[in-house]
C-alpha cells in the first residue's frame, strides 16, 4: 500500500513552495522524522520530514521547479522495507546518508544541532519556569527550522509565544521582561530580521548593566540562523560577528557541532546578562557524535585537531572548512592544528597563542565580509601578543566584499572554500 507526500505547510501562511532538493532516491527506505527534501519558501530554506516509514516510491515533483501549492502531491510512499527483515544472506537495508542519523545507536550516540538545541531549551524550560521562548512561528509551526518543535505541546502557549514579524517590539517586550525578573529566549527566522533590534538590544538590553552600576541585570537569549549558504540572497546572508562582538556588555557565541550548540545555549540562558547564539542553518541538520562531556565553560575554545604546522582558527560553519583542509594538508605531510572558537566575546587568546607557540604560523576562516571582520581582530590580537612566535603574516580568509548573491554559484564562489583555505596554509608554509 502507498500514500502520498504532499507538499506541506511550514508555516502557518506558506501558500506554495518550492521543492529545492531531495536528500533521498527513490527506492530508498526512511523512518517517520527523517529529513528527506528541503522546501524552498518566500522567508527561508526549510528542512521537511518524513511523515511516515516506508520506501520513496516515486518522486512526483523535481528540484528546483516552479513554485507548487501546499498539499499538492510530491511523492509516494510505499509500505515495507523495515517491516519484514530481509534473507540471513542479504545485508540489512540502512538509511541513506543524507537521512537524519539515529540517536540511538549505541556505539556512537549522534544528535543533530537542531535537536541539540530543542533539548537544551527543554531543560532549561523544565528547570526554570522564568524561562519562555518567543519569535515568529515558534509555537503552532513549531519554528521556521523546527528547532521548537514540540515545545507548544509541552508548555503551552504562555510559554512558547508566536509573536508577529515585529522584531524591535519583540526584543523590546523581551528586554523588559528580563528586567522584570523572567528569561526569554528569542527567536528569529534569521538574525537579518534583527537589525530592527538592534535599538532595543544594544541600547537597552546591553547597555543598561553598566549604566546602573551593575544593579540591573539583563537576562535574555537572542538566537538564530545567520551567514550564507542557503541561496537567501544579499538582504539575508549577513554574518553578525564582527557587528555584534564590538558591544560591549553582550556576549556573542557561534557553534559549530551539536554539543556545544546545546551546552553554550543553556549557558546564555542561565547568564545575567544579554547573549546572542550565531546559530547557521546549514548546520542544523548536520549530526555530530555527542560523547558525555562535562559543561561548556564560556569563552573557552576546542580544539578538534592537535598540530604542529599550522594553526587554522575558525568559528560556526567554517570550522567545517577548516577541518577538510587539515585532512588534505595531512595528506601532504603537514600537521595542522584546527582551533573552533566557539565564543566570540569574550574569545580565547589563550588558547590560540599557546598553539601559535607551537605552529608559529595561522590562518584565520571566517564567512563575513574582509573590511573590519573579526578575522582581523584576532589576527591584530596575535600579532601584538604573540610577535614573537610568528614565522609568517597572519593569513585571513571571509567572503567577498560584496553583497552576497542568491545565485548558487556565484555564492559559492563569494564564500571560502576548502582550496583557499589550503592554498592559504601553503602561503604561510612555504614562505
Amino acid at each position: 500500500m502507498s500514500r502520498e507526500i504532499t507538499m506541506p505547510a511550514l508555516s502557518p501562511a506558506m501558500e506554495e513552495g518550492r521543492l529545492a532538493r531531495w536528500l533521498v532516491a527513490e527506492g530508498d527506505f526512511v523512518e517517520e522524522g527523517d529529513v528527506i527534501a528541503e522546501i524552498e519558501t518566500d522567508k527561508a530554506v526549510m528542512e521537511f520530514e518524513a511523515p511516515a516509514s516506508g520506501v520513496i516510491d516515486a518522486f512526483l515533483v523535481t528540484e528546483g521547479g516552479a513554485m507548487i501549492a501546499v498539499e499538492t502531491p510530491i511523492a509516494r510512499l510505499r509500505d515495507g522495507g523495515a517491516a519484514t527483515p530481509p534473507p540471513a544472506e542479504a545485508p540489512a537495508p540502512t538509511p541513506p546518508a543524507k537521512t537524519r542519523p539515529r540517536r540511538a545507536r549505541a556505539e556512537a550516540p549522534q544528535e543533530t544541532v537542531r535537536e541539540a538545541l530543542r533539548q537544551a531549551l527543554i531543560a532549561e524550560m523544565r528547570e526554570d519556569e522564568s524561562v519562555f521562548l518567543i519569535g515568529e512561528e515558534v509555537g503552532a509551526a513549531h519554528g521556521a527550522y523546527k528547532v521548537s518543535q514540540g515545545l507548544i505541546e509541552r508548555f503551552g502557549a504562555a510559554r512558547v509565544i508566536d509573536a508577529p514579524p515585529l522584531h524591535s517590539a519583540i526584543m523590546g517586550l523581551a528586554t523588559g521582561a528580563a528586567f522584570a525578573g523572567l528569561r526569554p529566549v528569542v527567536e528569529v527566522l534569521n538574525l537579518s530580521y534583527a537589525l530592527q533590534a538592534l535599538d532595543p538590544l544594544i541600547n537597552s538590553a546591553a547597555m543598561t548593566g553598566s549604566m546602573s552600576g551593575g544593579t540591573l541585570d539583563c537576562p535574555l537569549v537572542l538566537r538564530g540562523p545567520h551567514g550564507a549558504g542557503e541561496r537567501m540572497g544579499a538582504q539575508h546572508s549577513h554574518d553578525f560577528a564582527a557587528l555584534l562582538a564590538r558591544v560591549p556588555g553582550l556576549k556573542l557565541a557561534a557553534p559549530y557541532a551539536a554539543e556545544d550548540a546545546g551546552a553554550l545555549l543553556r549557558a546564555a540562558i542561565r547568564d545575567p546578562g544579554p547573549v546572542v547564539l550565531l546559530e547557521s542553518d546549514r548546520l542544523y541538520g548536520q549530526a555530530f557524535e555527542v560523547p558525555e562531556a562535562p559543561a561548556l565553560p564560556w569563552g573557552q575554545a576546542r580544539i578538534w585537531r592537535a598540530g604542529e604546522d599550522v594553526t587554522l582558527v575558525a568559528y560556526g560553519p567554517a570550522v567545517g572548512l577548516a577541518r577538510t583542509a587539515a585532512e588534505r594538508l595531512e595528506d601532504e605531510g603537514v600537521s595542522a592544528e584546527v582551533i573552533d572558537l566557539r565564543c566570540l566575546r569574550p574569545w580565547d587568546r589563550e588558547t590560540l597563542l599557546e598553539s601559535l607557540k607551537k605552529t608559529h604560523r595561522c590562518v584565520v576562516i571566517e564567512e563575513g565580509w574582509p573590511v573590519a571582520s573579526f578575522g582581523k581582530e584576532i589576527a591584530t590580537t596575535l600579532v601584538q601578543e604573540g610577535f614573537d612566535w610568528l614565522d609568517a603574516p597572519i593569513a585571513t580568509l571571509g567572503a567577498a566584499d560584496l553583497a552576497l548573491p542568491a545565485a548558487g554559484p556565484l555564492e559559492d564562489a563569494a564564500l571560502p572554500g576548502v582550496e583557499a583555505v589550503l592554498r592559504a596554509a601553503r602561503a604561510v608554509l612555504y614562505r
